[in-house]
């Protein structure tokens, strides 16, 4: 596992921030403020503008350091496009970093400046394993790959409570493709959890499953995604909760919110003891959450791994059964490998996990 030499690692952090801050200048305009609003015994940030007709949009919790940062600093946060895409460049081509497709880019660009990360929804699936080249400072082999789809999702509770919205979602994929139609959900025909253009390229909506197997086959309103519902995912609430900050090498920079990678890789063990029938995406799955698995090691961060993986584990018997099997599923080498690192790592916080091998070679 090659690491990133230093000066790109300082480069991607930048980057990270720069963007950041251009996204958030553009979200909020200087002629408004922001006000903080208790919301069930926590506060938020909402910004509130007067003219024309006053209006409040949903910002963060107030908790989150870069967002009270950035609110501090509101009024000195400056546009630095051109820069930002050289940046973006020199990453891509001297530091050997993975930029998504051009479409791709174009996809999730739109829907963030469209305001869905501000509206705390993540990014998942193989573009948000893209990034995380750049956010660990190492290379992962495989990210390359492209995708013929893009995956978003957030908590129920969250869109919920945040009292703001997207704009319509299907005008915003029009805008980039006009073959983008919604897609009726297979057992909710009135509700949307799916785009499509004319060449089959999908961008799909997901939120946590954590009542009933029953509610896996309806779609689940989503109060804040411009119309769209999303389509209920067991054990996706442990992949996306505390996701972290990071961005899209597209064009300037696209600020994104992905799961950590330590989550990452441990969701897509789970995954792929779940699939059935499809080989080359557990293929894929189990190649992600080895690399992951790998690069945490690398970059001294085991003990989070460990942590996420602990946490897992103690969630039940079902979740431990399909870790197991997600964990036999790996070819030989990576076995030995996995289970070298994920020993050592829970041996060092010191955690007992009941029916779990320390060493699984």
């Amino acid at each position: 596992m090659k690491t990133i030499d230093l000066a790109y690692r300082t480069m991607y952090a930048e980057l990270v921030q720069r963007s950041l801050d251009a996204s958030f200048e553009t979200y909020f305009s200087t002629a408004g403020n922001f006000v903080r609003v208790p919301v069930k015994g926590r506060d938020y940030w909402y910004f509130e503008e007067t003219r024309p007709t006053k209006t409040r949009r949903y910002v963060g919790p107030a908790e989150d350091p870069e967002i009270a940062k950035r609110v501090a600093a509101f009024k000195e946060i400056k546009s630095d496009l051109k820069s930002r895409r050289k940046l973006v460049s020199s990453l891509v081509r001297d530091a050997g970093l993975t930029a998504p497709d051009t479409f791709t880019g174009e996809v999730v660009e739109a829907l963030e400046k469209a305001g869905l990360f501000r509206l705390r929804a993540v990014l998942v699936g193989t573009v948000a394993f893209q990034t995380y080249a750049g956010h660990l400072g190492v290379r992962l082999p495989g990210a390359s790959l492209q995708t013929g789809d893009v995956d978003f999702a957030q908590f129920h509770s969250v869109s919920a409570e945040v009292d703001d919205s997207l704009p319509p979602v299907i005008e915003v994929l029009k805008a980039i493709d006009p073959t983008f139609r919604q897609v009726p959900h297979r057992t909710d025909a009135g509700r949307t959890t799916q785009f499509e253009n004319a060449s089959r390229y999908k961008v799909e909506f997901l939120t946590p499953n954590r009542g009933s197997d029953d509610h896996a086959d309806h779609a689940s309103p989503m109060p804040s995604l411009g119309g769209v519902s999303a389509q209920p995912l067991r054990f996706l609430d442990f992949l996306i909760r505390d996701p972290v900050r990071t961005v899209l090498l597209h064009r300037s920079g696209v600020p994104v919110l992905v799961p950590s990678p330590e989550r990452y890789a441990v969701h897509k063990l789970i995954v792929a003891s779940r699939r059935q029938s499809a080989a080359a995406k557990r293929e894929k799955d189990l190649h992600q959450a080895s690399q992951l698995v790998k690069a945490l090691d690398a970059t001294r961060r085991q003990d989070d791994l460990a942590f996420v993986f602990a946490e897992a584990w103690n969630r039940g018997d079902s979740w431990r059964d399909a870790l197991r099997k997600g964990l036999h599923l790996l070819d030989p080498d990576r076995h030995d490998m996995v289970g070298q690192i994920l020993g050592r790592a829970l041996a060092d916080i010191g955690a007992q996990l009941e029916g779990f091998p320390m060493r699984l070679a």
